[in-house]
């Protein structure tokens, strides 16, 4: 049986910046047609990551592929068959949307060019706005346009770098919509995000804080590895609660979600053992929770920066 080559794997992967380094000896494995989610705060490495892996800098260290192509030495035959959409919008503002769709398309040097334009601008819905400057576009359209530029010459693996910051809810889903459409066909994607309902999208998830992968797997593997145990009180006067409970043993986080506050531990007995002197309290509910990814990448942003600083 022919072995399934990874679209991504990476080992021991570092990148260094004036002696501070940005990616610290990432190792990664992306399977084919999978959605990999690339979670972490600014400046955790995500975008240096990919601009390493589709051959716009080099790594310090490490070694790895890319579509089966060596990062270091086929850095040439990786591009021609990614597509990379950049953190910011990338295209040109003062140029129409067929415009950049058509000077995208000569750059790849497309086959058939005007047919392709032609089927990517009716697949992407961009019809009604082909004449319109790019720098009038929405944030959601804009987003759309950059993901068609980013497919014109279809490619096997998409690079997105939070490709849904800043656009609307309805722009957010219509996008997922084209990328669960585009993995149906076998595209892979590698999708950065800050949102914690769009990991929960992919089929795995990868956190970074400053460089370093803290955890990666599935979801589910990520929520059960890190061992959280969750209280949710409810009622008015969180943010006194909150500080009622701070110190305490067995709590270690205080989440505010509104009128909710999650309270987290690893140690389940000294946790709800520091909590039941609150229990009695009436003006607030308490309920047994299911920890959730947010809960477990601010406990380890947490726990890093305590490292850190100890």
């Amino acid at each position: 049986m022919r072995e399934v080559v990874p679209v991504i794997e990476v080992e021991g992967l570092s990148k260094v910046f004036s002696g501070k380094t940005v990616v610290n000896q990432l190792s990664l494995r992306v399977e084919k047609g999978e959605i990999y989610g690339f979670l972490g705060p600014n400046g955790s490495g995500k975008t240096t990551f990919m601009r390493m892996l589709c051959g716009l800098l080099q790594p310090d260290a490490g070694s790895g592929t890319c579509l089966g192509h060596d990062l270091l030495s086929e850095v040439e035959q990786i591009r021609s068959r990614i597509g990379y959409m950049a953190q910011h919008f990338s295209l040109y503002d003062d140029l129409s949307v067929r415009e950049n769709l058509d000077f995208m398309a000569r750059i790849y040097a497309v086959p058939k060019r005007r047919q392709v334009l032609a089927e990517t601008i009716e697949r992407m819905g961009l019809g009604p706005f082909v004449g319109q400057l790019a720098g009038t576009l929405s944030g959601g359209w804009k987003q759309r346009l950059a993901l068609a530029a980013c497919l014109l010459h279809e490619p096997e693996l998409l690079l997105l770098d939070e490709p849904t910051a800043g656009v609307d809810p309805m722009a957010r889903r219509d996008f997922w919509e084209q990328i669960y459409s585009l993995t149906a066909q076998g595209i892979s994607a590698l999708i950065s995000t800050h949102y914690m309902d769009e990991a929960e999208r992919c089929n795995r998830v990868a956190y970074l804080a400053y460089g370093n992968l803290l955890t990666s797997g599935t979801a589910e593997e990520v929520i059960s590895a890190a061992g959280l145990s969750v209280w949710s009180a409810t009622g008015l006067g969180i943010q006194e609660l909150a500080s009622h409970l701070k110190g305490l043993p067995g709590i270690e986080l205080t989440i505010p979600f509104g009128n909710n506050l999650h309270v987290c531990g690893t140690d389940p007995e000294q946790l709800e053992q520091s909590l039941r002197p609150f229990f009695a309290a009436s003006r607030y509910r308490w309920e047994k929770q299911e920890s959730g990814l947010e809960e477990v990448f601010i406990s380890l942003m947490s726990r890093r920066l305590e490292n850190d600083d100890g």
